[in-house]
């Protein structure tokens, strides 16, 4: 039987027995075991990276005055940071950044009983972040990297001269399109206060901050983005979106179009 899936419009889906559902439900379990362990040894391949030492003294801004990559560890030893895209003078932060930001409430006490504390970086002042945490209501620590390299060193911020010549980001040279886009960096801190790099992500990589979208893949109509500009086209700030959407919101449709 073959294991090709064709996408065929929801109106149009196919209806079948119930003996008949399980038996496709049975071929395609197997190729999610496949994908389950493939995601398993890309895991054991991600930690078995070679690290990078951390040489340079990044300072960032925080709640509670001023401190070094080193602090951010919390008195642990792992740490991930989350590249929030918001620069000097933004109004707001980015949509898609904040949906994934939305997921971290949930997951600090659990990571946290793992050894590994979760920060989010932005380049933005750390008054103008205050106004946007609050305006959120995360209570997340997120701290600022203001008048730093950390964000052009880690490839998420971008000088004019890179937004219109070459920059590189995901490890690849480009023309960056904003002065901000999203990462994802993991360090580790040994007994002898050294601080190491051990994996950055960006792109779709950073999908593995957002488990809505894992939501939205076991659900009937998916993603649902073909339709759209741009892939999360459809995101808003959670303060923002519409009480319940209309069913042509809901098929990808952009409702600014509308006027």
């Amino acid at each position: 039987m073959s294991t090709a899936v064709s996408e065929t419009p929801i109106s149009r889906h196919p209806v079948v027995s119930l003996d008949n559902w399980v038996e496709a439900r049975k071929v395609l379990l197997a190729r999610e075991k496949e994908l389950t362990r493939l995601h398993d040894e890309i895991a054991r391949e991600r930690r078995a990276l070679p690290w990078v030492r951390i040489d340079k003294n990044y300072v960032f801004d925080t709640l509670k005055g001023r401190r070094t990559l080193a602090d951010l560890f919390d008195g642990r030893s792992q740490l991930v940071v989350q590249h929030f895209m918001l620069a000097p003078g933004w109004e707001s932060g980015c949509k898609s950044c904040s949906f994934m930001a939305d997921h971290i409430a949930g997951a600090l006490p659990h990571v946290e009983q793992r050894d590994v504390t979760l920060v989010v970086v932005s380049r933005a002042p750390l008054e103008q972040i205050e106004r946007f945490r609050l305006r959120m209501g995360w209570d997340f620590n997120w701290v600022s990297s203001f008048g730093s390299d950390f964000n052009y060193d880690f490839g998420v911020s971008f000088t004019p001269q890179q937004q219109s010549s070459a920059g590189q980001y995901n490890y690849k040279t480009v023309n960056a399109p904003h002065e901000e886009l999203p990462g994802i960096s993991a360090f580790y801190r040994n007994g002898d206060g050294e601080v190491f790099r051990t994996y950055s992500t960006y792109g779709r990589g950073v999908e593995l901050m957002m488990g809505a979208y894992d939501f939205l893949d076991i659900a009937p109509k998916g993603r649902d983005e073909e339709l759209l500009s741009y892939t999360m086209e459809w995101v808003r700030h959670h303060d923002l979106y519409e009480q319940k959407p209309t069913q042509k919101a809901a098929r990808g449709g952009c409702m600014c179009a509308e006027a």
